[in-house]
């Protein structure tokens, strides 16, 4: 067995190039994510990460701070991060959970093209003048790169009949 944690499966198919290599797109990371996660132990998604119960925190950078106004403990928000370990050339995977295997765009798994992953987090504090935003869970490496961060609106952002 393979110690490479991101080692190609049977039935798992890799693009001909790495999308790292295309500079086709541009981002800003506004901060970056403080968590008790690494490599060796990282939840695989939010519903592991908050029944660890440890929390986590965004750290914004100075210049985007005035963008928290209006932010208050106990909002929801959709926190884009983006999984900047994560290998890009992954298009189809087989994850241990799914025997079948799957296409990326059917999975939740941070190996794609665009490591972009997004949760949606209860604030449970906000210092603007450090730039701290303390949440419930976040289930990713320790310095991830933080895209943005949204308010969660039901009535905008969950569809009819869900």
């Amino acid at each position: 067995m393979t110690t490479d944690r991101f080692a190609q499966r049977p039935g798992e198919v890799r693009l001909g190039r790495d999308p790292a290599q295309i500079n086709d797109a541009t981002l800003a990371f506004i901060g970056h994510a403080r968590t008790e996660w690494g490599p060796q132990n990282c939840p695989k998604n939010l519903r592991q990460a908050r029944e660890e119960g440890h929390g986590a925190s965004i750290e914004i950078s100075e210049p985007y701070r005035p963008g928290l106004e209006g932010l208050a403990a106990g909002d929801l928000v959709i926190v884009l991060y983006w999984m900047d370990r994560a290998p890009r050339d992954l298009i189809r995977q087989v994850p241990r959970h799914r025997p079948e295997g799957a296409g990326v765009f059917a999975l939740r798994s941070p190996l794609r093209p665009n490591p972009l992953a997004m949760g949606v987090l209860r604030v449970t504090s906000v210092d603007i003048a450090s730039g701290v935003i303390r949440l419930d869970a976040l289930d990713c490496y320790d310095g991830t790169p933080i895209i943005d961060v949204k308010p969660f609106k039901p009535s905008v952002d969950i569809p009819p009949d869900a």
